[in-house]
C-alpha cells in the first residue's frame, strides 16, 4: 500500500507538477487514510477498500473535531488516490465514488481597510536596511496580489523596472506576468540600490530578491514574523495574515471599478469561480452605483 502511494506522489510531482505545498497535503492526508486502514479496519491491500470504509474514516476525522473544510480536503485526496489506482489498473473498484463531501459555507475575505492598508505600508521605518526591504515586499505584496509563497521566490531578475511588470510562478509552475505601480516600484528599486547590497553574501551570489540577515533568500516564517511585527507598530486590530494582503489587493481593485476576469488573472486563479468569492464585494459597489445614479433610487 505505501509503495503505491509513493508512487502516486511521485505522479503529482512530474505529471501534474503541483507546489509543494500541495503536495504535503496530499501526503499527509493519504498516510493519514493509510494508517486508519492498517489499523483500525485492518486492511492491507488497495483492493480490499470499500466505500464504508472511507466513510468510517470520515467520520474518524469528524469525531476527531476536524472541520467541514478539513474533511473536503481529504475526500478530494482520497478520491483522486483511488482514480489514480483504477487508471494505473492497480485496483478493480473504485470505492470513493458517490462519496458526497460537505457542503462548505463560503467565508468572505477578511480584507484590510485602505487607510489601514496606508498604516501598514508607512510603519517600515525607510532609512534602515530593514526598513528599505520590508517597505519594498509590503508595497510590492499589496499592488499585485502575490501569494507569500510566489513573493519569497522572486529572484532579482524577476522585476523588470523598465517594463513595470514583475514575473511570478504560481501554483503548478504557472507563470504569470503583472504590472507594477509607480509607488512599489520606487520601494523595490530604492531597496535594490541601498537596502540589499548590505544582506547580500558574497560567498552564495543568491539570485533572491528578499533575503534575511544571512543573506539567505527570506522564509515564509521570517515574512509572517515581519508582517506581525509591523501590524502591532501600526496598531492594526484586526487578525493579519500573509494572505489579508492578497484579499485586500483584489477588494480594493474590484471596489474601484475593476473586472472580475482581471483580478482573476492577476491573481492567478485557474478558474474565475475561485475568483466569485468576491462578488459580494462588486454587488456592493452596484448598489452603491445604484443609488448614486439612479434617478428614482
Amino acid at each position: 500500500m505505501e509503495y503505491q502511494l509513493r508512487d502516486f506522489i511521485h505522479f503529482l510531482t512530474v505529471e501534474k507538477g503541483l507546489a509543494k505545498n500541495t503536495l504535503v497535503s496530499y501526503e499527509r492526508d493519504l498516510k493519514s487514510y493509510m494508517a486508519y486502514l492498517n489499523n483500525i479496519e485492518k486492511i492491507s491491500d488497495w483492493n480490499e477498500c470499500r466505500r464504508t470504509h472511507i466513510i468510517h474514516f470520515l467520520a474518524h476525522l469528524k469525531d476527531q473535531g476536524k472541520s467541514s473544510k478539513t474533511l473536503a480536503r481529504h475526500i478530494a485526496s482520497v478520491r483522486s488516490f483511488h482514480q489514480f489506482l483504477i487508471r494505473e489498473k492497480a485496483v478493480d473498484q473504485d470505492p470513493s465514488v458517490h462519496i458526497d463531501s460537505p457542503k462548505l459555507e463560503k467565508s468572505l475575505p477578511k480584507a484590510l481597510s485602505q487607510a489601514e492598508v496606508e498604516a501598514l505600508l508607512d510603519s517600515p521605518r525607510e532609512n534602515t536596511h530593514y526598513g528599505k526591504r520590508d517597505k519594498a515586499m509590503l508595497e510590492l505584496m499589496y499592488a499585485t496580489g502575490m501569494r507569500v509563497s510566489e513573493l519569497i521566490n522572486l529572484n532579482v531578475s524577476d522585476v523588470h523596472a523598465a517594463m513595470g511588470f514583475v514575473r511570478c510562478v504560481g501554483k503548478g509552475n504557472k507563470e504569470r506576468i503583472i504590472p507594477i505601480g509607480q509607488t512599489a516600484l520606487k520601494a523595490v528599486e530604492d531597496y535594490l540600490s541601498k537596502g540589499r547590497p548590505h544582506f547580500a553574501n558574497r560567498k552564495s551570489k543568491t539570485e533572491s530578491l528578499f533575503l534575511n540577515h544571512l543573506g539567505n533568500r527570506l522564509t515564509r516564517q521570517g515574512f509572517w514574523k515581519i508582517l506581525k511585527k509591523l501590524a502591532q507598530e501600526a496598531t492594526i486590530d484586526k487578525e493579519l495574515t500573509p494572505h489579508t494582503l492578497r484579499h485586500s489587493f483584489a477588494t480594493h481593485l474590484l471596489m474601484n471599478g475593476a473586472d472580475l476576469r482581471a483580478v482573476q488573472e492577476m491573481l492567478g486563479h485557474a478558474d474565475i469561480s475561485t475568483t466569485q468569492i468576491y462578488t459580494h464585494v462588486t454587488n456592493v459597489r452596484i448598489k452603491d452605483v445604484y443609488s448614486k445614479f439612479h434617478p428614482r433610487a
